[in-house]
């Protein structure tokens, strides 16, 4: 067995070729997830259901990912990555094959649970660029990827809309995502290494699952992270959950195009948040989860005093929140993969789970509290979960 030499001190194991591709892997694999959700209003028609009843396929999207999170990427602490990889892509191309030819809603909403099972394949490449990077170079190689899934996730939308406005057919947007998907199989496995570095050989499945209860329990700066991306996450989903309704209102009267339009103004946010990986390297975690926070503090006040009436302070919060966002996943791993290298993969499973857990829960009581008190209470309930967000950081200080 060729056992391959460590990084020299100073100078990362990851190519910036390398660390792109990722980047791209990743933003193609996580649009599978996505890139539904303009299509179920075709979805209803084709299939001759309601647009309630279709849209259980987003829904199953999310179940599947969440599934996938859960049970398939803690494999990537034990599991040989190249052949991981492999048949995840294979399973995935199987799923958008199988939800293109669907004849029924039924059909279309298994086949979306098991496409969304084994698309998880940006959470796999994560902790393995963080290994592949080394500790000093690993924010750099996390944000880049996150960039990936930011634009995959944003773009995705888009480019499925006008796909099927083409081709008027919501099953050629499968066929195209199956092919993109499908053709990652030709290089990904390759660049990537037989296992993990420091990556356990034969563990048991079992014991893999089994292990992440006590490993919540074990590692502080788990919980630190995990807490500050379920509180921050909690505020970010409440306000995209009620954009829509807000643009839809009487101070705006702008359509549902308008919500989906603004994933593309705030793209330039996404794109500079690149800096927050260089910055968590440089400076260290709890700097970005700072920077973050005030970022996202900065939005809510312009929301709750402009966003009410101002289109122009509305699209400057979005960017403010986008970056903020994302400054705050990236200083969360990046302090988790600092961790035992060995259970990496278990470590973002907890974490993402936790964050997942916390927009869930932003998204119902941003939901709720705009309806009852408008935009500016769901302004206040975001705020809320800044401040706790803000105390767990300071009482998580000493952890980086």
């Amino acid at each position: 067995m060729t056992v391959e030499a460590p990084p020299a001190p100073g100078r990362s194991g990851l190519s910036r070729g390398i660390t792109l591709t990722f980047a791209v892997a990743g933003a193609l694999t996580v649009a599978n997830i996505y890139f539904p959700q303009p299509l179920l209003d075709a979805i209803a028609s084709g299939l001759g259901v309601s647009d309630s009843a279709a849209g259980l396929v987003a829904m199953a999207a999310q179940v599947g990912y969440a599934i996938g999170i859960s049970l398939v990427v803690p494999l990537a602490d034990a599991a040989r990555l190249r052949r991981l990889v492999t048949v995840l892509l294979v399973l995935t191309t199987a799923g958008l094959l199988a939800a293109a030819a669907a004849p029924n809603l039924a059909t279309l909403t298994v086949a979306t649970v098991a496409l969304s099972t084994t698309t998880v394949i940006p959470q796999i490449l994560m902790p393995t660029a963080a290994s592949m990077a080394g500790p000093e170079h690993s924010g750099r190689a996390v944000g880049t990827i996150g960039i990936g899934l930011t634009l995959g996730s944003t773009l995705s939308r888009t480019l499925s809309g006008t796909v099927v406005e083409l081709s008027d057919d919501w099953r050629t947007a499968y066929l195209v995502a199956a092919v993109l998907t499908g053709g990652l199989v030709l290089f990904l496995p390759r660049l990537l290494p037989e296992r993990r570095r420091g990556s356990g050989e034969g563990v048991p499945y079992r014991k893999l699952i089994g292990s992440m209860p006590g490993l919540l329990v074990a590692h502080a700066e788990l919980r630190l992270s995990a807490y500050l991306g379920a509180t921050v996450s909690a505020a970010f989903a409440a306000f995209w959950a009620t954009l829509a309704f807000h643009l839809a209102g009487p101070s705006f009267g702008k359509g549902v195009a308008w919500a989906g339009l603004f994933g593309l103004f705030s793209l330039p946010a996404a794109l500079l948040s690149y800096s927050a990986g260089r910055l968590s390297d440089e400076r260290g975690p709890y700097f970005g989860n700072m920077l973050a926070l005030g970022c996202a503090g900065v939005a809510f006040l312009l929301l709750g005093t402009a966003g009410d009436t101002s289109m122009a302070a509305l699209v400057i919060g979005a960017n403010l929140l986008v970056y903020g966002g994302n400054c705050t996943q990236i200083a969360n791993q990046v302090r988790i993969f600092r961790l035992d290298e060995r259970i990496r993969a278990r470590l973002n499973t907890l974490f993402m789970l936790v964050s997942f857990v916390g927009g869930a829960v932003g998204t119902m009581i941003g939901t709720a509290l705009y309806q009852a008190y408008g935009w500016t209470g769901m302004v206040l309930g975001c705020s809320g979960f800044l401040f706790l967000a803000a105390g767990g950081l300071v009482r998580g200080r000493r952890l980086g």
